[in-house]
């Protein structure tokens, strides 16, 4: 009505800010408290009145209540957020209460519930105004129409009174109960100083750590425990912020929420309910029952409520749809307001309409997403198509689309990895680098499909190598190499008789502990220089009838002198020999075939040989020469 009052009971600034914007032809009248708002809607000419429930302190539907019933005439609209709407599902569903606003509410959405509510307020005086017109004109010609005028002066004072008796005793009540008023959101009280005699904190238990937490909300999901599981997941992230899980589950929720929420609207609007089917899509779906039944009036007027709140979640969804969010974000996307649209009216030519667009334009983009070879982003589209009103032949199309461009990204990763193998195999890049050898492409490999044929080749040609590389370690008396690609061999699935077979023989030929120096490496040895023998370049010839010396029984042993020179300066080195067991079990012909750092171990070495007997090599019962070579190491000892 021109020149009504628009009360607001709230302290959200936000929310108050944009009640004022919009409400260019009314008056607003911006109360904090409840007591407040009742001088407003008794002082006042207010048609329309909206309550946010974070700004009272009695329960909201006992407010609304005594509001409806002493202030009949008056719209009102609740604003609170998600967990507080099932107290007045029944509220609503009974007109008590007209809408209820999800905070934080966009100016749009505000926009479209102050409007409707003010068309809901002209029509109700509009037919209250039509029902008076014969008792009006008989009005003017009956002497008595004064003592009327008084009594409507009497009825709303004796309103006022209730309603004001009302606001003292629960005044009284809240002022003589434990508990005191609520501080208003924007003032947050400073934080005290902890006592003295305040107990340390212990160690969360078991059960209230963020993991364990989510555990029992994903089982509470899975029971359809919403509430339980939403309280678990908050509480997790209160003691865990940074935990990856924690948007998981909390989207899980989120979507069986969006989905039993528009389930139960349809199921409600496909009954004839449409209220209710309202009800629940403002999430208040646990109450309500079946609406009275009205006057003709009250039909149209409900005729049309269906048919506005349809436009207006059509006009949400053309929105979000413009903004490109056509499934995302999650509850304000214009998948989700097409959906509560067509619970609302599932038989709305102009719902249908939106509903065949919305879903032609969810398969274009699942099909941009498939040609662009994006699997990632494709799964979405076609899960979303599954929701819209998709046909199966064409989902099932775009699925199988989707799944021969996985296996054949699938094959070109196996395939660019196999080849990475390959390569570092053949360059001799068996074990190292850890991230960029043969070794590590075939963890890659086997993380991808263990079973793949790539993978299995690449497996074998691996273990055969580290075979190879096993053998010839053991051949050149290495140990701790031989052992190194032993594990490899191992790791890679080589056979146990094979690795068996190479440790059987290294221990046969390995020397006896008194054939080397003490070995205690205190510096890392000198590099050789260029007029140095290295151990790779030891004659080829020399190894044509010779035996490592591990492979004879030495029976006399001298150990070689450290060089003082060396012990001095801190040198380590080896020096390669090789000499002749004569028939008799002495040593002869003792020469130097490589040493490092050259000119420095060489003396001590020969000069230690030289006294060395073995048992005599037989041959047909009787003693042979033989001969052997054998690589002594100099290490200083700590």
């Amino acid at each position: 009505m021109p020149g009504e009052t628009l009360a607001v009971l709230t302290r959200d600034l936000a929310l108050l800010q944009s009640v004022k914007a919009l409400a260019a032809d009314n008056r607003i009248a911006a109360v904090s408290g409840e007591s407040d708002l009742a001088g407003e809607l008794l002082g006042r000419h207010a048609g329309v009145a909206i309550i946010d429930a974070d700004a009272v302190t009695t329960p909201i539907d006992q407010l609304t209540e005594h509001l409806k019933a002493q202030l009949p005439d008056v719209v009102l609209i609740v604003a609170g957020r998600l967990d507080g709407q099932g107290a007045l599902a029944a509220q609503i569903t009974k007109g008590t209460v007209y809408r209820f606003l999800h905070k934080p509410a966009s100016e749009q959405r505000l926009r479209l519930f102050v409007e409707a509510a003010w068309r809901r307020r002209n029509e109700e005086f509009a037919a209250a105004g039509a029902a008076a017109a014969g008792p009006a004109t008989a009005q003017r010609t009956d002497p008595s129409r004064n003592r009327g005028g008084v009594s409507r002066v009497i009825m709303v004072l004796v309103a006022a009174g209730l309603l004001a008796g009302w606001l003292y005793l629960r005044k009284s009540d809240s002022e003589s109960g434990p508990a005191p008023a609520a501080a208003p959101p924007e003032v947050p009280a400073a934080p005290s100083a902890p006592s003295r005699t305040t107990p340390a904190l212990t160690a969360p238990a078991r059960d209230q750590e963020p993991d364990s937490l989510l555990d029992r909300a994903e089982q509470a999901l899975a029971a359809h425990r919403l509430d339980e599981a939403q309280k678990l997941t908050d509480q997790a992230r209160s003691l865990g912020p940074g935990n990856v899980r924690v948007a998981f589950v909390a989207a899980q929720i989120g979507k069986q929420r969006e989905r039993l929420l528009l389930t139960q609207a349809r199921q409600a609007a496909s009954s004839g309910n449409v209220n209710q089917a309202i009800a629940v899509l403002d999430g208040a779906a646990r109450g309500g029952g079946q609406s009275p039944l009205l006057a003709q009036a009250r039909q149209e007027l409900q005729r049309k409520q269906t048919s506005e709140r349809a436009s207006d979640y059509l006009e949400l969804a053309a929105a979000r749809a413009g903004q490109g969010q056509l499934i995302e974000p999650l509850q304000d996307n214009a998948l989700f307001y097409v959906e509560s649209a067509r619970a609302v009216a599932p038989n709305d030519p102009a719902v249908l309409q939106a509903e065949q667009q919305l879903a032609d334009r969810i398969v274009t983009e699942a099909r941009k997403a498939l040609a662009a070879g994006d699997t990632t982003q494709a799964q979405p589209w076609i899960d979303a198509a599954d929701e819209a009103a998709v046909s199966r032949d064409e989902i099932g199309a775009l699925s199988r689309e989707l799944q021969r461009l996985k296996s054949v990204a699938k094959a070109d990763a196996m395939a660019k990895l196999s080849g990475l193998f390959n390569q570092r195999l053949a360059d001799g890049h068996v074990l190292e680098p850890p991230a960029d050898s043969a070794k590590f492409y075939l963890a890659q490999l086997a993380q991808a499909d263990g079973s793949h044929p790539s993978t299995v080749l690449a497996r074998q040609a691996l273990a055969a190598r580290a075979l190879d590389e096993a053998k010839a370690a053991a051949g050149n008396g290495d140990s701790a190499g031989m052992q190194r690609w032993l594990d490899a061999a191992r790791e890679a699935g080589a056979d146990e008789a094979a690795i068996n077979a190479i440790v059987t023989s290294a221990a046969a030929a390995q020397a006896p502990p008194p054939q080397e120096a003490s070995l205690q490496q205190v510096s890392p040895p000198q590099q050789p220089s260029a007029q140095q023998v290295s151990p790779a370049q030891v004659p080829q010839q020399q190894s044509t009838g010779f035996v490592p010396a591990g492979a004879l029984k030495l029976t006399h042993y001298v150990a070689p002198t450290f060089p003082v020179a060396a012990r001095q300066r801190g040198i380590s080195g080896w020096v390669d020999v090789q000499f002749v067991v004569r028939a008799d079990g002495s040593v002869s012909d003792v020469s130097v075939t490589g040493s490092q750092p050259v000119g420095m171990f060489e003396q001590a070495a020969l000069d230690a040989i030289r006294k060395w007997q073995y048992k005599p090599v037989q041959k047909d019962g009787h003693g042979v020469e033989q001969r052997a070579r054998l690589r002594l190491k100099f290490a200083l000892e700590n």
